[in-house]
């Protein structure tokens, strides 16, 4: 049996499957259109890094109302976002009661899996800046029936964390801060002993995907995310405030779980 694994022809597939994987999410969205900048007539912010928090509240104002259906279009690359997020939720430990804070939460996606482990007699905090994004969130707590969660509409860098959080958490959202350095540091002083900080997102792959990524980009891009961005490291911010961290990889090297515990 001959093994391809790491030889120039497996890496020639590889960057071959990629490139059709790319080619068919495009196709797909030229069929159907995501709201964007583009069409939606700002050709600034169509050609924006995303580097300010500005730029990232715009992107997001504007994606609000079909955010939750819109990232489900990633399937197609059998990137299966889901399952990343519950193993995020997991590696918080929570317990019934606890007090969790999570970072850029959005529409609330994961709420659920959050209440699920708390229970109603734990406390969720949900930060975001965008009002339009906070307003989803809103309504789906309000047609869930959770009294305990609170949101709170704030830059992440201004967000004062609450006494006796036992977890924090941000999926896909951190890197979109580019002072990310000042709320892990804030997560840091203020989690109970024993504390979980869980990061999930994603980042420059430094593996043959690299060669590949001017082309990726085009697929996060709906979501506030370019090049700039892309090559943040909030997961070295994580490992270097926390006594113990942990650090692993998925999706190819491009997605990546860190965890941090006081």
């Amino acid at each position: 049996m001959i093994h391809l694994a790491g030889s120039p022809m497996a890496l020639a597939m590889k960057s071959q499957q990629a490139v059709e994987c790319v080619e068919q999410f495009q196709r797909y969205l030229a069929a159907r259109p995501l709201p964007s900048a583009r069409c939606q007539g700002d050709p600034a912010l169509s050609r924006s890094d995303f580097t300010t928090p500005e730029e990232v509240n715009e992107v997001y104002r504007r994606r609000a109302r079909f955010y939750d259906w819109s990232v489900n279009t990633y399937y197609l690359i059998g990137f299966r976002w889901w399952a990343y997020r519950r193993r995020a939720i997991a590696a918080l430990q929570l317990g019934r009661g606890a007090t969790v804070v999570e970072i850029g939460c959005g529409t609330g996606l994961n709420f659920g899996l959050v209440q699920q482990r708390i229970g109603p007699t734990g406390r969720l905090f949900g930060v975001d800046l965008c009002a339009d994004m906070l307003e989803r969130a809103r309504q789906r707590v309000a047609a869930k029936g959770w009294d305990n969660v609170e949101l709170i509409r704030a830059r992440a860098t201004d967000f004062d964390f609450p006494a006796r959080v036992e977890a924090a958490f941000s999926t896909f959202a951190l890197s979109l801060e580019p002072r990310f350095d000042e709320v892990i540091a804030k997560a840091a002083a203020t989690l109970v002993p024993g504390g979980r900080f869980v990061l999930l997102d994603l980042r420059m792959p430094d593996n043959w995907l690299r060669h590949l990524a001017p082309v990726l980009i085009w697929l996060v891009r709906p979501f506030a995310v370019s090049l700039e961005v892309a090559k943040r490291q909030p997961w070295k911010s994580l490992q270097h405030r926390f006594p113990q961290y942990s650090y692993q990889r998925g999706y190819l090297g491009i997605v990546y779980l860190a965890i941090g515990q006081s």
